[in-house]
């Protein structure tokens, strides 16, 4: 258990949902240690969410790309933690993510094992698949007396990131938005085609909820902007917001957001820490594995034989998890709250 006062560095994820749900990891660490002081090693990237969480007290970016090794960048960014943190949490499983603190000689660094950190960790613990059956559990039990983290049964604070009612008032001027009732649309899941709920689907829903009164903001990164396009061209009160926000507009518009229809992405987790009501679309996924941590929430989910199959694409090509998910079915969720 974290000391009063204690210096707490944690190797954080490289996936956007991820490194929301990290958050439930500092809100048990500040919890038990309201004085401990807690740094993020993160891509740079993620900078903007963490900066809108109340427990990270600083961020030491990694200038190095995904699934890169990165020997320079690590020693660099070891040397200058060195002698500043008594402990490390390492959250990837990965031998190269363990590599930042035991350069900067960190006391103890604490992760589950894998990939050889025989060497690189010193506190290492068994991951029980069974009893710490989700992401974000996974993350907190390392912030926990391996006891009590193999027990599973410690509580799960929920993400809540920041609202910036400043800037999200620029977005509304910048990109002319309405005062309709607004509803937030997530066509993209960076991990494949199997997590992608149709674009025609999203459009049909689109046009039903124009007609129903509201104002669509389709949010994405750039890879986004075309499937915008397709739900969004040609449909008044509808915005293709994709590639032309930062992530940290991302919470603020979505926080403005009545409600998010989304795929199992990044995105649906930043909608659930904002404090939108979340109607989440899994297909090749499970939703009992990475939930959206919200009691916000309707999961829409055929559980097929052959779902969750997990994989990026459908094996059997027909994709039916997600195809035999109606824009009715959506439809009638959101307007019934």
């Amino acid at each position: 258990m974290p000391e009063p006062g204690e210096r707490i560095l944690v190797v954080g994820p490289s996936w956007v949902g991820d490194m929301v749900m990290a958050q439930s990891l500092f809100k048990t660490l500040r919890g038990r240690s309201p004085g401990a002081r807690i740094g993020v090693v993160a891509p740079a990237w993620s900078r903007p969410i963490l900066e809108r969480m109340a427990e990270v007290d600083e961020v030491a970016a990694l200038e190095v790309g995904h699934g890169e090794v990165g020997w320079s960048g690590r020693r660099r960014l070891a040397a200058g933690l060195r002698g500043r943190f008594d402990r490390a949490i390492v959250l990837p499983r990965s031998w190269k993510s363990a590599l930042v603190p035991f350069l900067a000689r960190i006391p103890r660094r604490t992760g589950f094992l894998g990939e050889q950190r025989y060497g690189l960790l010193n506190d290492r613990r068994e991951l029980d698949k069974t009893v710490l059956d989700q992401t974000v559990k996974r993350f907190v039990a390392l912030g926990l007396p391996a006891e009590e983290a193999a027990r599973g049964d410690f509580a799960v604070p929920r993400p809540v990131l920041r609202r910036d009612d400043a800037n999200l008032a620029a977005l509304q001027a910048e990109h002319g938005l309405g005062t309709r009732p607004a509803i937030a649309m997530m066509p993209g899941a960076e991990y494949g085609p199997a997590k992608q709920w149709p674009l025609a689907y999203f459009r049909e829903l689109a046009e039903a909820l124009v007609a129903e009164g509201h104002e669509v903001r389709v949010l994405g990164g750039p890879k986004e902007a075309e499937a915008g396009d397709t739900i969004a061209t040609g449909l008044a009160h509808v915005h293709n917001l994709c590639g032309k926000t930062r992530l940290a507009d991302a919470v603020d518009l979505l926080a403005d957001c009545r409600q998010a229809v989304t795929n199992d992405s990044g995105l649906m987790h930043v909608a659930a820490a904002a404090g939108t009501r979340v109607q989440a679309l899994y297909g090749s996924s499970s939703p009992a594995y990475t939930p959206p941590l919200t009691e916000e929430a309707v999961i829409h989910y055929l559980a097929l034989d052959c779902s969750p199959c997990f994989q990026r694409t459908c094996p059997l090509g027909h994709t039916n998890c997600l195809n035999l998910l109606t824009p009715s079915r959506v439809l009638r969720a959101l307007l019934s709250t």
